[in-house]
């Protein structure tokens, strides 16, 4: 915001004071956006460097974080993913696309198309937008419930976020 929405729409605005936790892949846009997001999360947030974000923010370009056993790696940049996943696994082989979930999962803002990946066996979101910036055609936003090193995830435009 502003570029792609004037204001956070209701529905994210209700889902992300409802989240335990919250992970942002980068363009807040402005500092009133981040500070938004900042207090709609109460301070749970992790939150990555996007292209057209103020320097002021002072976001990093990628950020991990543990939660309930399972660390879930922030960035806008695949290179970068791909590196702090490899580092995280202390360099191990992570196998190839058929083997279940690794307790390591990438997020990646390089752009607004949702997806849910494998690349080398890590899985990999792509949680679109919340204010449905292009090339999206809906809002959208990956949930996910973790527990116990145990996490389902699933995208959802803005009128199905919740679980079965």
């Amino acid at each position: 915001m502003p570029s792609s929405a004037d204001d956070l729409p209701e529905w994210v605005r209700t889902r992300l004071a409802d989240a335990d936790y919250t992970l942002h892949t980068g363009e807040f846009d402005s500092v009133e956006a981040y500070e938004t997001v900042l207090a709609l999360t109460d301070g749970m947030l992790t939150a990555v460097a996007g292209d057209a974000d103020p320097s002021e923010l002072d976001l990093q370009p990628v950020e991990a974080v543990e939660l309930e056993g399972v660390t879930f790696v922030v960035t806008r940049d695949r290179a970068r993913l791909a590196d702090a996943v490899r580092e995280r696994l202390d360099g191990a082989p992570v196998g190839d696309d058929s083997e279940g979930d690794l307790d390591v999962v990438g997020v990646l803002g390089d752009d607004h198309d949702p997806t849910d990946e494998r690349v080398d066996g890590v899985r990999v979101l792509r949680p679109g937008s919340a204010t449905g910036a292009p090339p999206t055609a809906q809002p959208t936003m990956f949930v996910a419930q973790v527990e116990d090193g145990e996490y389902e995830t699933a995208l959802r435009p803005y009128e199905e976020l919740q679980f079965d």
